[in-house]
């Protein structure tokens, strides 16, 4: 499978300083809010559940996961919206930008800012997002042969190792069952929810644009409004500072 990338690796390590100060509470409330719209019990709302783990993986307070939650009720809220915008990097890489916003007015400029002050451009509908293919995936503690024998059998449809640890992806609507059932089997999991994994990957070697895309990523990232993104480059650890 296409996806396997450096890019994980790094995107993993500056989600957990992100969440080691606190910066992202407010995407993982967004998250929270937009799931709990199918139901506020986490133990039938699977999305609710997972988007829980992930504000207990950044030590959310627990009355900060309940306000977010109780967003559903309050009738003075301002509405959230998910929406999906397509773009291109330095380098001709492929970028979708999921956001939760409660204000496209201001989301949408600041997005599209973000590309163009970094060597960027905001794409049509649908020019980037077939480049993708949306599969589940769910980063384990545990490597080897052993485990990817576990690991298929629960349902997965390809593990990848991770420096020691593997990313399992599986079909979209399997991620439940996958993520359950390797719980079940005592793997200890860090990371499980929805993604979207490009179909082939661009190969970044040149320390130049390896040095724009990375700026046009944070910049993204630093967007309350933007809840997660999705590239299809390949980029060495040793190119970025």
């Amino acid at each position: 499978m296409s996806g396997h990338s450096k890019w994980s690796t790094i995107k993993r390590e500056k989600g957990a300083k992100d969440a080691a100060r606190g910066a992202v509470f407010t995407k993982i409330g967004n998250a929270i809010a937009l799931a709990a719209r199918s139901g506020v019990d986490p133990d039938t709302n699977f999305t609710l559940r997972l988007a829980i783990d992930k504000a207990k993986a950044a030590n959310m307070p627990n009355a900060n996961i309940q306000r977010a939650i109780d967003r559903i009720k309050d009738k003075g809220a301002a509405e959230l919206q998910e929406v999906m915008y397509e773009g291109y990097g330095p380098g001709g890489v492929a970028i979708l930008v999921e956001v939760a916003t409660d204000n496209l007015n201001r989301t949408y400029p600041e997005v599209r800012l973000a590309f163009s002050k970094h060597g960027g451009n905001i794409a049509e509908k649908g020019a980037v997002a077939f480049q993708f293919t949306r599969k589940g995936f769910i980063h384990v503690k545990a490597a080897g042969d052993d485990f990817m024998l576990e690991a298929l059998d629960s349902g997965a449809e390809d593990v990848q190792d991770e420096a020691g640890e593997s990313d399992v992806y599986t079909v979209d609507v399997d991620l439940a069952k996958v993520r359950d059932g390797l719980k079940e089997k005592g793997f200890e999991i860090t990371e499980a929810g929805l993604t979207y994994v490009p179909n082939t990957t661009i190969e970044i070697t040149d320390k130049d644009t390896a040095g724009k895309i990375m700026r046009l990523m944070d910049a993204l990232d630093d967007i309350d409004d933007v809840a997660d993104t999705h590239v299809n480059f390949d980029i060495d650890e040793s190119l970025v500072d």
